[in-house]
């Protein structure tokens, strides 16, 4: 299959890559520019490992075509630390101990990172239903609801 140049912007850096346009974002970013903070399960965005954002939404990279990225701004759990430190929601994360094995909690963070982005005052059933798409085998989301909680009382204010 004939490749393509794609741009894409990603954490905000530019990149312009030469690709198969079948390519999943995933596999970009993965496999091209060797961001692996987002994590590989499904491939069929059924656990929400893969989440990422673009242009603030939260969608599963896993499915998610590279050719569509281009003109977006993508944002990997890589890229929510500014110089500055951690995220507010990556800082909820630790100080509530809602990580266990971890695997799921780049997609959890970026999905709940969209979710306070939406409804800057989430209900604790509004967070649930935010987070239904991320698969989690080892907290029991407890600790995970906690955490986004107390980020978004961070992001606020």
């Amino acid at each position: 299959m004939s490749r393509r140049v794609v741009s894409l912007d990603i954490n905000g850096h530019r990149y312009d890559l030469e690709v198969e346009p079948h390519r999943t974002l995933l596999s970009v970013l993965h496999q091209e520019l060797g961001l692996t903070g987002t994590k590989q399960n499904c491939l069929e965005a059924e656990c929400g490992v893969c989440t990422v954002l673009v242009d603030g939404e939260a969608v599963n990279s896993c499915i998610y075509p590279v050719m569509k990225a281009q003109g977006r701004q993508v944002t990997t759990i890589e890229g929510l630390a500014t110089k500055a430190g951690l995220h507010p929601m990556q800082r909820a994360f630790i100080a509530y101990d809602a990580v266990q094995c971890g695997y799921c909690i780049p997609g959890m963070i970026m999905s709940a990172v969209a979710l306070v982005a939406e409804h800057p005052e989430p209900t604790e059933q509004e967070i649930v239903e935010g987070l239904a798409g991320n698969l989690c085998r080892c907290t029991g989301y407890a600790k995970i609801i906690e955490a986004v909680s107390a980020a978004t009382e961070e992001m606020r204010g």
